[in-house]
Formats: structure tokens, C-alpha cells, sequence
């Protein structure tokens, strides 16, 4: 089984003949213990055009120092990553399956092979506090690294590494930074030794573009950050990481609703298929998250109830319930995730961004071109909330909710917080009609858990208290909306 850490931590460039500047007087450090010497040899396992590379991605197996194994490094920000840690095993030549998966949004099915072998002799002090405690740990590498790709050639080079140790912080990365680059030690271009070696394989990303220029610049630039959120959240739904299906659920929702209300910015019929596509994927993701959704709201009612009112082993018969569905539903999610069908989705989503199909209005300014494709999207809204008076309209318009309040997600970097208020109350609408439909889709499993504690000699009565819950939800939804949406009232924030 994997193990999981947090490495914060920031490399430096070292030139020739410039050693380490003293650090244990820094403030807060008590004693600088070291230096330890250790051997460390590696070999980096990727795509052959290097697509983890390129994404901030490592994979690695690692011989040598304290935490010998395969290790794979996922960004989390400009000093952090998250390494996930297998022993060695068996497993010597190809990476283990359960670091296989969670790379398979950048590998996409592709083959992980060796792309380099990187030994490393390496110098290391620990800086401790008073209690001994671990403030930061600062090494100094010797690196001697091959690309496969041409091991006629021996790359090598000195760096310096700074991680943050349990009891340290930001401040004293930042006293540590200041000190070495008054010794002439700068920050390294290059967040791995990998990058480092493979840099010139490796292209730069493109430029992110203005988001405040032209209708096209901030449509593609609210897709490129939804594009990101669908990768970040993969690696992080196979692992069922708390909320992580929710979020890439809405990371696809957000680029759908966007290609459909900006369809006149993007050619609308360039992306019809993609936009097909991203609600197959939401829809996989969903039966995941709507066991999770609903299991949830049931136990939160319970809470509310007086226990002398929850007759039987109810708790138990929820998790028989719920347990082999999300297990199920989980299974199904990661299957389509390894299809395909998937990898296809992907690809089409980085086509769409490195080359959007965007359309002559694209290049208006942005202020002038948007406010009216948003005004469509109220419109579309307006059309269905004026006339929702059962289950299946009021549906209707939480999903026409949902796609203009992404839409003014979308231009709310123009708009500031006049644009963030209005989206605000718009989540507050489709909150209130998502509780509807929340309970519209609760009742027919609580009839059926109050048949099946009938029919096995138990006891339905608290599953029929939860029935008369959600219906009474669902009325004050209904009793409530038609003001709601009133005082709602058209975006006037542009």
C-alpha cells in the first residue's frame, strides 16, 4: 500500500567553488546536525515525448538513502508537491500499477519507460530547534544524470535542496533564500533534476494570454482553467480522495456549460462533440457522487431526529445499502477513466486549447461582446423558471441556473465584485433547487429501504419519518422559489 507526503521545498543553482553559508544562527535554529552522506541512484520513467515531464510530473524508482522505493511527485503549488511512495517490491522494471493509474491523465494508455538514470552523491544537514525538532533539512547534491535517449553523454552538475522540516515555515525558507544569495546561490530554473536534465526535449509552456483583451482571451482562459481542474482531480478521484469526484465533476460541468453558452466565441459546432462527451464523463462520475450525496443527507437527518424516533439498526441498513453501491460506482468511475473513450475526451480538450476554433466575434473586446451572450443565457433561465411547477421544470431550471452562473463565472474577472455578488445569489438558487431534486431523487430509495426492513422483519418507521422529511424539503423548495427567483432579477453588474 502507497504512502503519501508533502514535500515543500525549493532548489538552488550552485556555482563552482561557492560553498554553504553557516545557517545554524539563523533565527529559531538551535543546531545545524550534519553533514550525513549518502549515494542515491535513480532511473525516471515517462511517455516517450515526456508528458509527465512537461506537466510537473515525477515517476521514479530510487535505490540508495532513506526512502529507497518508487516515488511519484504530484505539483500541488510552486513549492509543494505531494510524493506518493511504494516500497520497491518486485516490481523492478516497470512502475507499479497504482502509480501507473494515477498518471494515466497525462499517459493516456502510452507505454512507461526509462527516460533517464540520475545518481546523486548528496550532503545533508538538519536544522533543529532547541527541542531537537526538524526545521529544515539542506542538502547538498553532486549530480551525475543520462538521458536514455543518448547515454553517450554524462550530465553533471551541483545544486542545492531546502525542504521544510515538521516544525518549520515559510519564514525561515525565506531567511534560509536570503542567506544563500548573499553566498552567490540562486533559485534553480528547474523544479526536478529530471527538467533539469531532459530541458531541451522538454518545450515551454505556452503563453496563459491576456484575460482582459478580447471575448476569445477570456473564454479560453476560464476553459484553460477548467482543462487544469479535470487533470488535478484524476489521480485524486482514483485514489477517493474527499470531494475529489465533486470537483472534477464541476471541472466538466464548468467546460461544458461555457462551449454551450459561449458558442458563438468558440464555433459551437467544432465542439458539439466534445461538449457530448464531457456530460458522458459527468454522468459516469455522478453515480459516484450522488450515492455519496444522498447517503450523506440521510445521516444528517437522522442527527436531527430524537433517538427515541430511530426504531431498528438503521445505521446498518444504510451502509448495506449505500456500501456495495459506491464501491460499484467508484469501480465504474475509474474503469471509464482508464478507457479510451476517456483518453480521447483528453486529448480533444488539450486540441481545444492549444488550438480553439474560436470565431470572427472572438477577437471583439471582450466587454462589449460578453454581457450579451450572458444576457442569452438569463434569458434561458428566465424562459424556464417563469413556468417550473413540478419535479421535472424546477429540474429544468437548476440546470439553466447552473449554466449562467458559470457563465458569469466566466466574466467575472472583468467585472470584479459586482459579477462575484450576482454569481453568489445565483448559487444560492441553484443550491435551493438542487435541495428539491436532491429530494426527488431521495424518496424512491427510502421507500425502498422502508420495503426492505419490512420484508426482512425488521422495522420501516424511521425510513418513513425521513419520506415525510424530504417531502416536506421539497414544498418549502416549491413555496419559496417563485420569490427567489424574483428577487434574483437580471445581471446588472456591466
Amino acid at each position: 500500500m502507497s504512502t503519501s507526503v508533502h514535500e515543500t521545498e525549493r532548489k538552488y543553482e550552485a556555482p563552482p567553488g561557492v560553498g554553504l553559508p553557516e545557517l545554524a544562527d539563523l533565527p529559531g535554529v538551535a543546531a545545524a546536525a550534519g553533514p550525513e552522506e549518502q549515494r542515491l541512484e535513480a532511473v525516471y520513467y515517462d511517455t516517450a515525448d515526456l508528458r509527465l515531464a512537461r506537466a510537473g510530473l515525477t515517476l521514479r524508482r530510487r535505490t540508495g538513502g532513506d526512502d529507497a522505493g518508487w516515488h511519484l511527485k504530484l505539483p500541488v503549488d510552486d513549492d509543494t508537491r505531494e510524493e506518493v511512495r511504494l516500497p520497491a517490491g518486485r516490481a523492478a522494471k516497470h512502475p507499479p500499477k497504482e502509480l501507473g493509474s494515477l498518471v494515466q491523465v497525462h499517459a493516456r494508455g502510452d507505454a512507461l519507460s526509462p527516460v533517464a538514470r540520475i545518481q546523486t552523491t548528496r550532503q545533508r544537514w538538519q536544522l533543529v530547534d532547541e527541542r531537537g525538532k526538524l526545521l529544515a533539512e539542506v542538502v547538498e547534491d553532486l549530480v551525475s544524470a543520462q538521458d536514455v535517449a543518448d547515454e553517450s553523454t554524462v550530465d553533471t552538475w551541483r545544486e542545492i535542496e531546502v525542504e521544510l522540516g515538521e516544525r518549520g515555515d515559510i519564514a525561515l525558507l525565506d531567511l534560509v533564500e536570503e542567506r544563500l544569495a548573499r553566498a552567490g546561490i540562486v533559485r534553480s530554473t528547474s523544479s526536478a533534476k529530471l527538467t533539469r536534465l531532459l530541458a531541451g526535449r522538454i518545450a515551454p509552456a505556452p503563453p496563459a494570454g491576456d484575460t482582459g483583451d478580447t471575448a476569445g482571451d477570456v473564454v479560453l482562459a476560464y476553459l484553460r482553467e477548467q482543462a487544469d481542474a479535470l487533470k488535478q482531480y484524476d489521480p485524486k478521484v482514483r485514489r477517493q480522495e474527499h470531494d475529489a469526484v465533486h470537483q472534477m465533476r464541476v471541472a466538466t460541468r464548468r467546460m461544458r456549460s461555457a462551449l454551450q453558452a459561449f458558442g458563438k466565441i468558440v464555433e459551437r459546432d467544432r465542439t458539439r462533440a466534445l461538449t457530448d462527451e464531457l456530460k458522458w464523463v459527468a454522468g459516469v462520475l455522478g453515480d459516484a457522487r450522488d450515492a455519496e450525496v444522498i447517503r450523506a443527507g440521510f445521516e444528517e437527518n437522522i442527527a436531527k431526529l430524537d433517538p427515541e424516533l430511530v426504531l431498528g439498526t438503521v445505521s446498518a441498513e444504510l451502509t448495506r445499502h449505500f456500501a456495495p453501491l459506491e464501491a460499484a460506482a467508484h469501480e465504474s468511475a475509474t474503469a471509464a477513466m482508464d478507457s479510451r473513450r476517456y483518453f480521447d475526451l483528453l486529448n480533444a480538450v488539450d486540441a481545444l486549447i492549444a488550438d480553439p476554433p474560436l470565431t470572427p466575434l472572438a477577437h471583439g473586446k471582450a466587454k462589449k461582446v460578453l454581457p450579451k451572450l450572458v444576457d442569452k443565457t438569463y434569458r434561458r433561465l428566465a424562459k424556464s423558471a417563469e413556468n417550473a411547477h413540478d419535479d421535472e421544470s424546477l429540474h429544468e431550471s437548476r440546470k439553466a441556473a447552473k449554466r449562467l452562473r458559470y457563465a458569469v463565472e466566466a466574466v467575472e474577472p472583468l467585472y470584479g465584485k459586482s459579477a462575484t455578488k450576482y454569481r453568489k445569489r445565483l448559487k444560492d438558487l441553484q443550491t435551493l433547487l438542487g435541495d428539491h431534486q436532491d429530494s426527488v431523487v431521495a424518496r424512491p430509495v427510502l421507500r425502498e429501504l422502508g420495503g426492505q426492513a419490512h420484508r426482512d422483519g425488521g422495522n420501516g418507521f424511521t425510513f418513513g419519518l425521513l419520506y415525510g422529511m424530504e417531502l416536506g424539503k421539497a414544498a418549502r423548495v416549491e413555496e419559496h422559489f417563485p420569490a427567489v427567483w424574483r428577487d434574483l432579477g437580471k445581471p446588472k453588474f456591466y
